[in-house]
């Protein structure tokens, strides 16, 4: 997914796969606790795919954590 907003969703599965590694999930238990798919999950993690508001919620909920941290970046 090379869209005009690949910077953004390359931030946000940057911070999705910090938050997973930090609480020690694979890509497997996350997408088992969000109902996808661990193909899709590693599609998002990469920004090779984005995925809807509702995904980003089922994410932020199954990681524990606000869905703002997903969209707080580092410069």
């Amino acid at each position: 997914m090379k869209s005009k907003n690949y910077d953004i969703w390359l931030k946000i599965g940057l911070n999705i796969l910090h938050y997973r590694k930090e609480q020690g999930l694979t890509q497997e238990q996350l997408a088992e606790k969000c109902n996808i798919s661990r193909t899709y999950m590693q599609k998002i993690e990469t920004a090779s795919s984005s995925c809807s508001l509702d995904t980003l919620i089922d994410i932020s909920r199954s990681l524990n954590i606000p869905l703002k941290k997903i969209f707080e970046f580092k410069d």
